[in-house]
């Protein structure tokens, strides 16, 4: 018998809703783009460090141009030439003169082989299958081409989620999904080795923000396009009752000496390249050429048959 098909991944979010709110956030953008600076700061100075050049870059999820911006100002823009700008939103890109494209990462318009250099910043985080996504950048990056990301981690929000799952427990007898889930950062480099990117890495930064009341928190993340937007919505609305029941177990869970609150974001870094021959491989098993203990220059004690 033929094997099925290969199901489809869950439909977690709701891809249009997370456009049309990117769009809303477009005007407002560079007022609360404090993470998207520093994950492109974090990426350009990656890049500094790597001696090779770059002709042809995309710059996925590139909102108000955070990238672009650092990228301009580092010893690494010379060696980058023609730079992409895509985002999901349209709007997000209006304005600028550089080449840009609107575009959703789970569908990459990209012919194979095209780039050598993709870069995405705090966008795959929203895509539904980001194993997906991951094998199309793959295959979109030239042999030996380079893939840095930044994407929010699981930690991200952990105090808003805890304040809100309390306070619906509280006066509604239960809790739902109002946060959305993030990926575990210890799994992230295994979703780069599923993509078949060879010399995987994954570093996590852990960013702490201070607020002076936590609807401060939520009017920033409206403004960075980053509410909810789980395909399954919650059946009851956020009531204004419900945000001040868990204002208050924020404040009082959370705060410091000063009366502010933090708020954890998460932003888990990733590198990988595509697959090329000339790339370090690993050993096989079995092929080393010196026993461990003559290099470490130690006596080698078997065990008793029977412990092995």
């Amino acid at each position: 018998m033929p094997a099925p098909p290969p199901s489809a991944p869950p439909r977690l979010f709701d891809r249009g809703l997370h456009r049309k709110r990117l769009d809303r956030a477009a005007r407002d953008f560079a007022g609360a783009d404090f993470l998207q600076l520093r994950a492109a700061l974090d990426l350009t100075e990656r890049l500094d460090g790597i001696m090779r050049d770059f002709p042809l870059a995309v710059d996925l999820s590139a909102r108000s141009g955070a990238f672009r911006e650092t990228l301009a100002e580092s010893a690494t823009a010379a060696r980058v030439g023609l730079l992409v700008e895509a985002d999901l939103s349209p709007a997000m890109l209006a304005g600028r003169a550089s080449p840009r494209v609107a575009l959703d990462e789970e569908r990459l318009p990209f012919a194979p082989a095209s780039f050598d250099l993709v870069v995405s910043t705090l966008g795959l985080h929203w895509t539904n299958d980001v194993v997906g996504a991951l094998i199309q950048i793959r295959r979109a990056l030239k042999p030996d081409g380079l893939f840095l990301g930044a994407l929010l981690g699981g930690s991200t929000l952990n105090e808003l989620r805890q304040a809100l799952t309390q306070a619906e427990v509280e006066m509604l007898g239960g809790a739902g999904s109002r946060v959305s889930p993030f990926a575990d950062s210890r799994d992230a480099a295994g979703l780069l080795q599923r993509a078949g990117f060879a010399l995987p890495v994954a570093d996590v930064d852990r960013v702490s923000v201070s607020y002076e009341h936590p609807l401060k928190l939520l009017a920033d993340l409206r403004a960075m396009g980053e509410t909810s937007v789980l395909a399954e919505r919650h059946p009851r609305p956020l009531t204004r009752t419900l945000l001040a029941r868990m204002s208050e177990i924020y404040v009082e869970r959370f705060a410091g000496p000063d009366g502010r609150v933090p708020a954890t974001f998460e932003i888990v870094t990733l590198t990988g390249w595509a697959p090329h021959a000339s790339q370090q491989q690993p050993l096989q098993p079995g092929s080393a050429k010196m026993r461990l203990a003559d290099a470490l220059g130690t006596v080698e004690h078997r065990l008793p048959r029977d412990q092995r």
